[in-house]
Order: C-alpha cells, then sequence, then structure tokens
C-alpha cells in the first residue's frame, strides 16, 4: 500500500493591518511587518511587560485576578494569582492587577486595582508567590481609587494613574474616598505627591526619553485626548497641554486612549480605538497598528525590535524590524 503524505495547514494567526501615513512610519516598523497571536482566551488582557532575564512576557487579566506568563517554549502559563485583590470578602469587578513594572532593584511592582494599591511582589521573578508588599496606599490618608499603570523614572521614583475601573460601581462607589482621579508620584521615601487632579480618566503613563516631558493618556470618550507636561525638579509637572486629540472619533472602533509606551527616538505606541497609534515626539500621526478588538497596552521587546500589544481576549506580537 502506498502511503502519501499530506501537508495540514497551519491557521493563519495573524491580524489586523498596519496603516502607513507617514514615510517615517517605514524606518520604526518594516513593510512586511504583522501582528500575530501569540495566546488567546482572556477576558481582558492588560499591563504587558517583557522580562528580559526570564525571556518571558507579563501580563495580567484584570477580571480573573491574575498574572499570565508567556514564552517562547511553553506559550501561555498561570504566573501569579491572586494578583491584585488580597482580602477576604468576595467583590466583582476588575478586582486583578493591571500595569506591571519593575523597580530598579529588579522586583516585579504591580498596580493592584482590588487593594488599592501599589505593591512590590515579596518573592523572586522565577519563584513567584502572592505576597506583597505595598508601596503606596493612599493620598493624605484617603485610599486610591484603582492604581492603573505606572512607570520608573531613572532616580527610582514611581509615577502612576488612579482612574476608578477598579472599583466595583466606578464613580458611583460607595467606598470611593478621593473626589477625583489623580496622577501621583511616589518619592524614594515613600512620600506621596498629587501631580495632576483634572484629567477626568487617567490611565497610560510614560517619559518621553530625557524624563523632562511626561505623556498621560485620558481613557474617557468624552474627551478622548493623550495630554503632555513638562517635568520640574520640584515635584510638580506644568504647562500642560494636548499632545493629540481624537475629539469626533469613529465610536464605533473599540477602545480608548489607554496604555502606552515611549521608544528611544521618542516615538509613542498608544492604545486607543481601533488599535495602536504610533505618534512622533512632536505628536505628528505616523500610523496606526489597526486592530477588530480593543487593545489596552503594549510593551517592547529588550531590544526594543518587538512590541507586544495586550488586545482584550488576545495578546499579540509584532515583530517591527530584524
Amino acid at each position: 500500500m502506498a502511503v502519501t503524505s499530506c501537508h495540514v495547514q497551519q491557521p493563519d494567526k495573524t491580524m489586523g493591518n498596519i496603516e502607513r501615513l507617514d514615510p517615517a512610519l517605514d524606518n520604526i516598523i518594516s513593510s512586511d511587518a504583522r501582528p500575530e497571536i501569540i495566546a488567546e482566551g482572556f477576558d481582558w488582557s492588560e499591563g504587558p511587560l517583557w522580562i528580559e532575564s526570564q525571556k518571558m512576557l507579563l501580563f495580567s487579566d484584570v477580571p480573573r485576578d491574575t498574572v499570565f506568563k508567556w514564552t517562547e517554549e511553553k506559550g501561555k502559563e498561570v504566573y501569579l494569582t491572586p494578583s491584585g485583590y488580597s482580602d477576604t470578602p468576595k467583590r466583582g469587578g476588575e478586582m486583578g492587577s493591571n500595569g506591571l513594572v519593575m523597580d530598579k532593584d529588579g522586583h516585579l511592582v504591580l498596580c493592584q486595582h482590588g487593594n488599592r494599591q501599589l505593591a512590590r511582589m515579596n518573592a523572586p521573578l522565577n519563584a513567584p508567590k502572592p505576597v506583597y508588599i505595598p508601596i503606596a496606599n493612599n493620598y493624605q490618608g484617603k485610599k486610591f481609587n484603582s492604581p492603573n499603570d505606572a512607570v520608573y523614572n531613572s532616580h527610582g521614583e514611581l509615577f502612576f494613574t488612579d482612574p476608578p475601573y477598579g472599583l466595583e460601581k466606578q464613580m458611583d462607589d460607595p467606598k470611593k474616598e478621593i473626589p477625583f482621579q489623580g496622577v501621583y508620584k511616589v518619592k524614594q521615601n515613600g512620600q506621596v505627591i498629587l501631580l495632576v487632579d483634572s484629567i477626568t480618566r487617567p490611565n497610560g503613563i510614560a517619559f518621553f526619553p530625557g524624563e523632562n516631558k511626561l505623556l498621560v493618556s485620558n481613557s474617557d470618550a468624552a474627551k478622548p485626548v493623550w495630554y503632555v507636561f513638562d517635568v520640574s525638579e520640584n515635584d510638580s509637572v506644568y504647562n500642560g497641554r494636548i499632545f493629540y486629540s481624537l475629539a469626533g472619533y469613529d465610536k464605533t472602533l473599540k477602545g480608548l486612549p489607554d496604555g502606552l509606551k515611549i521608544d528611544e527616538n521618542g516615538n509613542v505606541f498608544a492604545s486607543g480605538p481601533g488599535g495602536v497609534y504610533i505618534f512622533s515626539s512632536a505628536g505628528k500621526l505616523l500610523g496606526q497598528i489597526h486592530l477588530p478588538e480593543a487593545a489596552s497596552n503594549c510593551a517592547f521587546s529588550a531590544d526594543k525590535k518587538t512590541l507586544y500589544i495586550t488586545n482584550d481576549m488576545y495578546v499579540l506580537r509584532l515583530k517591527m524590524r530584524d
């Protein structure tokens, strides 16, 4: 009996497309690059963080109160749970961790919605445990809403946003103690400084190269804007202004201005309605990664050649250039 071989075609895991609005984008993302699905099956993926020492991507599934990890060898695995809510009374809503960052000593720091704090995991990266040391959990004695996204500066000071999304009833939650949605700084001595209280839904946050300008997204459908601030040396920001506005955007598109990252050349990769927007440092829209589901955030690989995108139930990888 003759045996014939057959080729089983693998399913296409690419999704979305890249719209090029300026030739400068060709120097950032190669012409044949396409986003590919590397993990799926999440409730709402968020807060991606590439950890080069472990060759792993960490990201939050906020409603499931879990941090997952992805590696090339094993795909997705549960990394840490509970990730954002350590109390015993049962509760609903988005109680897990959101943004994930590394401190200067290589510890994992989590924006914890349920615990309403920023906390450091008290365990090695290669042996995670849900044991947390609070870094900041209140402003002037009042609990934060739900720390959402964060970034360290080169001095080891932590900057973060505090919208209401982790509260069960959000703005109408009776447990909400602070009347505004703030942008804060945690000094190395633990002191919490309020930087901005006028943004309706502060969300993604990142520094431009040199750390003299701070970019903050506003995930408010009524004010879909990215704001930029000059950073002073006396624990304040000033000269707040619009970096880019999506006023009048197509509201059939999924997503809002959310998490973002800035590369070494000042190019901004910002999740927003319909995918990920790429801006120059001057606020010129260079292009867009169009995605059918809502993008929440993104992260670079160590060499900045790969972009990871949390995309609702998916996690995507875009190999931008060789």
